[in-house]
């Protein structure tokens, strides 16, 4: 343990970002080169002596955050890699991208500000790859059973990992050209670099996974292919259906879903392409969201140099501390501050977010492309339009981050491998949690083998559950093939099973 006295000598000190202008002109990591191991060393020794860590509880991959603290207050970087590893396939995604529930668990956090947990374990990841700690590592024997894994997602790669080391032959079935799902595609190089994800899917290949890029499941390729040549499916497809804004106006040029703009960045980020399509350059953009799929866009917009810029909410502001119906440990609704955000305010001297707005309609020139925006305050509660409040805003660029109701309708998946869709409109998963506590589950006919895990089964959610799902369901297959398992299950056995 650190010093149980470290919260009364130190007060929290993040990891300071790099100068706004200097990332508003590089699609850099937003902390990139900012690692500052002392900071990181002394910020590790806040964590208390609490005696019922509740930050486990507030982080789904069950992370031993205070194990892995101790360690790093001592710079006994391995130890912590080892003890970071122990949960975590890929804690260099997590510690980007996760929002950190943690933080907000920690028992710092009851009248104190919580540990720097999201920094720590950036730190300790990017020295896992500085100091050679992630080595391959492939299996001691390999058995003669077959997976197949549908989407390289987070989920995905985590239960690709998993079976691949428990000695199983892996395939990796993935539709883009890249493997990586909105790892590669969604979400933005100034928040994950792909060379995090380039040089993990190379480890996982050295290990003896076997990725095939280009293939879709369930339309190019029958799903029931698969089940017929493997012995066990993992189904983690994400969920990719984008919900929509059924406004007068709609079917205007320059509106656009929110997932569309952010693959078209990232692909001329890649070098696919030396423009994007379409690009935020000079115009007036609004984006419609938001949580974080806005805010990426929010980035995005900024640094390809846009006139203007405004972000739609149609809730209500939230309060600087805690409701009293949301509290401590859980995860609560309050006023954050992005990255982009902050960009934008010291960009424009402006929060670019209007709360409580609903958008009532688009309206368009005589070619057909929008131009303008009507949009009016949103009633507390319900949502619906003020009378009395309308107006009007330019908009010649509008990006949709509605979220996402689920999987992609329409996927032969559903009809190949006998899948439905719950009323939640994700892929239903049986009661039966067997299949990870103690023996085969009993799935319904025509889906034996199958395990759902990520977004397709649980909606629309954070990385860190993605990763969880992917090493539970992991577990879960290997119990299947084998009757037995060691790997680790960390979802716990409540109302979202895996099995199909």
């Amino acid at each position: 343990m650190t010093d149980p006295h470290g919260f009364l000598r130190a007060h929290r000190r993040p990891v300071p970002a790099r100068p706004v202008q200097e990332r508003l002109d590089d699609w850099n990591e937003v902390h990139a080169g900012q690692a500052e191991l002392p900071l990181v060393s002394e910020q590790a020794g806040r964590c208390m002596d609490c005696g019922i860590p509740f930050c486990h509880s507030g982080c789904p991959l069950g992370n031993l955050i205070p194990e892995w603290n101790a360690y790093a207050r001592r710079g006994d970087w391995r130890a912590a890699a080892e003890r970071l590893h122990a949960t975590n396939n890929f804690p260099e995604f997590t510690g980007r991208l996760c929002p950190a529930p943690c933080e907000d668990a920690c028992v710092l956090s009851i009248n104190a500000d919580p540990v720097t947990i999201k920094n720590v374990e950036q730190a300790i990841a990017d020295q896992i790859w500085a100091r050679g700690y992630a080595a391959p590592q492939p299996p001691a024997r390999i058995g003669d059973r077959t997976v197949a894994v549908i989407g390289s997602g987070p989920a995905g790669l985590a239960a690709a990992q998993q079976l691949t080391r428990a000695g199983h032959t892996v395939t990796v079935y993935e539709r883009a050209d890249r493997p990586g799902g909105l790892l590669r595609y969604g979400i933005p190089a100034f928040k994950l670099d792909k060379h995090q994800l380039d040089r993990r899917i190379e480890q996982m290949r050295a290990e003896g996974t076997r990725f095939c890029t280009g293939v879709d499941v369930g339309d190019a390729l029958d799903a029931r292919r698969l089940s017929e040549r493997y012995d066990a499916l993992v189904v983690a497809v994400g969920a990719a259906g984008q919900r929509e804004l059924p406004v007068p106006g709609r079917a205007l040029h320059g509106i656009h879903q929110a997932m569309d703009y952010l693959t078209a960045a990232n692909r001329a980020a890649e070098g696919d392409r030396d423009v994007p399509e379409p690009t935020a350059e000079g115009r007036h953009v609004v984006i419609i969201g938001g949580g974080d799929t806005g805010s990426d866009c929010l980035g995005t917009v900024l640094r390809q140099k846009a006139a203007s810029v405004v972000q739609l909410d149609i809730n209500p502001e939230p309060g600087a501390l805690r409701p009293d119906d949301e509290p401590w440990p859980v995860y609560p609704k309050v006023y954050r501050v992005s990255h982009a955000h902050e960009e934008a305010r010291e960009r424009d001297g402006t929060d670019p977010r209007i709360f409580a707005s609903a958008t009532l309609g688009f309206d368009g020139d005589r070619s057909g492309h929008v131009r303008a925006l009507r949009l009016a305050e949103a009633e507390p509660g319900n949502r619906n339009p003020r009378p009395g409040t309308e107006h009007v805003i330019p908009a010649d660029l509008v990006l949709l981050a509605l979220g996402f109701f689920g999987p992609e309708r329409g996927s032969g998946l559903v009809r190949q491998l006998g899948l439905v869709l719950d009323d939640r409109g994700t892929y239903a998963r049986t009661a039966a949690f067997e299949a990870v506590t103690s023996g085969p589950a009993a799935p319904r006919a025509g889906t034996s083998g199958v395990f759902v895990a990520g977004d397709a089964g649980r909606g629309q959610s954070l990385v860190v559950w993605a990763i969880a799902e992917g090493r539970s369901a992991a577990a879960a297959a290997d119990r299947y093939l084998r009757g037995s398992t060691v790997l680790p299950a960390p979802v716990a056995p409540d109302d979202r099973p895996l099995a199909a």
